[in-house]
């Protein structure tokens, strides 16, 4: 007889399955219902799956237990909507204290329901914290990034029955009751696996393209670290993607943000095939692609921050490292070319306008011997990536919250523990108004020297490349909140400064700041504490984003320039837009 019923065209409830296949999980408790039917059918044609049907939802959470306790191996149970779930609490409550892998997936029309004395609508927004290790919510798929949701939340689950010495998890599974079973092949979803330090085994590592290490926001590395990456990397020809909060310093650095931030050209180096993740949130805004992620990190969380993760390393990152070095590896090739063509952009920059960028170019290599730079987030934070920092120096920035308030703060926090090391802070107006109380803090010492770069607004949002530049001047009355702290007032910051112990310096252009800045930079612990005060204009800064990112131009591109550039002098910021709109026509 003809199959008249194959897999549904629910996608949330496709990527469930394929995932339950991938992970090897075949067994399966189904109880009637409505609600659960797009999954139910799905599975009773596929030979992959063993079903067993039980009408009392309570037994069959503890069939699951018994036969999970008897296999070994993780056991699905399915339920409609209304009370039926309800009934699945004891046996999961026996689960969760014997540590066995039983998955309950629940099905559900949707949260959005909740509250509004809709039938059989029950809440599963909060569970007890005995009866699952892990429990999420698989919407309706309605486009990639839908999918991908999907697909990290389902995989969180299913890994959960076995971390940590396992136990059941929960999946609470969207429906439209939809009656299309015509997919006769179950499309694939990407499934994520977890390895711990446990694993006598683990799996090789690809041969076929390019290898990168990614390190996020990171404490310094220590000895051991460093010298487990440098293996890794000679060993398989990698190299190691910082940025200024990685903490890595070692002979596989590569800044590599002037290459891929480039608008006009795209570098062969700028794809790889396999990248290890490891450190947390990074500001690093222009950075490799590549075809998988792995993620190493002693929390075993799925942090998917590039939406391509594949496998994750709960181990401490040096354990991972020197299990995959080998002694014999002595590659840099990788390394070598992405260094060279960082060096051939830099020679062909341009000259920048007076800006935060341009301060940063001037400034990298003459910052004194082993000091800590801070750095505000953003606007300093990018200006200063595009420069590799000199042997010797760390940079830290508040990138964990990423808001412009602390930053300040955090730096005279570090300067207090360590009052014989030079800390130097790079903060935009509204990052250093935020948290000037710490300015005056009774014990900032004198090895604090601050540059804050007064532009009299959040120059972020009038940048030519963010979000709100369309708005042009309209942005400045409150997106970008110009005209507060004195609206670059000259005399503000230097009476507060110098009224509370400071040595005050400031420059408006290049001739003046080349005036200060060895003052600034001094390498010796000076009398007080020093803050220089830049003031910058808005079309500056963003012009120098601007030509950092285009320095590689082809004619065309120099054309549209030389347009927008007239269409801003005869019609000012807001006709902007409409000369955008109409070059790409």
């Amino acid at each position: 007889m003809e199959q008249k019923f194959y897999y549904t065209n629910e996608r949330n409830v496709q990527i469930v399955i394929a995932l339950l296949k991938a992970h090897g999980i075949n067994r399966v408790i189904a109880s009637p219902g409505t609600t659960n039917m797009t999954f139910v059918v799905s599975i009773e044609n596929d030979p992959w799956f063993q079903i067993w049907s039980s009408v009392d939802e309570r037994s069959a959470a503890y069939l699951a237990c018994g036969m999970a306790a008897e296999t070994g191996e993780p056991v699905v149970i399915s339920c409609t909507g209304a009370t039926a779930s309800r009934n699945y609490m004891p046996g999961l409550t026996e689960a969760y204290y014997r540590k066995l892998p039983v998955l309950a997936i629940t099905s559900t029309r949707g949260n959005h329901k909740i509250g509004h004395l809709i039938d059989q609508q029950i809440d599963r927004r909060n569970i007890p914290n005995d009866i699952a290790m892990e429990s999420v919510t698989i919407p309706m798929v309605k486009d990639k990034e839908d999918e991908r949701f999907c697909e990290v939340e389902a995989n969180k689950a299913i890994l959960a029955l076995k971390l940590n010495g396992g136990g059941p998890a929960h999946i609470n599974m969207y429906t439209k009751y939809s009656q299309d079973f015509s997919v006769k092949e179950l499309p694939k979803a990407n499934a994520i696996f977890r390895h711990t330090v446990f694993d006598d085994k683990l799996p090789e590592i690809p041969h076929d393209g390019r290898i990168v290490v990614f390190v996020g926001a990171h404490a310094d590395f220590s000895e051991r670290l460093t010298t487990a990456v440098d293996r890794f990397c000679a060993t398989y020809d990698a190299v190691v993607l910082c940025d200024h909060t990685s903490g890595y310093r070692g002979k596989y650095e590569v800044h590599y943000q002037l290459v891929c931030g480039q608008k006009q050209w795209h570098s062969e180096y700028a794809h790889a095939n396999l990248c290890i993740h490891i450190g947390e949130v990074s500001g690093n805004q222009f950075n490799v692609s590549a075809a998988h992620t792995w993620r190493v990190s002693p929390d075993g969380k799925l942090r998917d921050t590039s939406g391509n993760l594949r496998r994750v390393f709960m181990m401490p990152e040096e354990e991972f490292f020197e299990r995959y070095a080998k002694t014999d590896g002595n590659h840099t090739e990788l390394f070598n070319a992405m260094t060279a063509e960082v060096e051939a952009m830099k020679e062909k920059m341009p000259e920048l306008p007076f800006s935060n960028i341009w301060m940063a170019q001037h400034m990298v290599d003459k910052l004194p011997k082993d000091c800590e730079l801070h750095l505000g987030i953003y606007h300093s934070l990018r200006s200063w990536n595009f420069f590799k920092l000199p042997e010797g120096i760390h940079a830290k920035c508040n990138v964990g919250g990423f808001g412009i308030d602390g930053g300040v703060s955090t730096m005279m926090g570090a300067s207090f523990a360590h009052p014989n090391k030079l800390f130097v802070g790079i903060f935009g107006d509204l990052a250093f108004f935020y948290d000037m109380n710490v300015v005056g803090n009774r014990h900032v010492g004198n090895n604090v020297r601050l540059l804050l770069i007064n532009n009299g607004k959040g120059n972020e949002f009038r940048n030519y490349n963010h979000p709100c530049y369309f708005l042009g001047e309209e942005a400045d009355r409150y997106i970008a909140a110009a005209g507060h702290y004195g609206n670059k007032s000259h005399r503000l910051v230097k009476d507060y400064a110098t009224d509370l112990g400071y040595e005050y310096l400031s420059a408006s252009n290049k001739d003046e700041f080349n005036m200060v800045v060895d003052r600034f930079l001094t390498p010796n612990l000076t009398e007080k504490p020093m803050l220089l005060e830049v003031f910058t204009e808005t079309d500056d800064e963003s012009d120098a984003l601007e030509q950092i990112l285009n320095i590689l131009v082809d004619s065309k591109q120099k054309i549209k320039r030389a347009i927008k550039n007239t269409a801003k002098e005869i019609l000012g910021d807001n006709g902007i837009s409409f000369i955008k709109k109409a070059m790409k026509r």
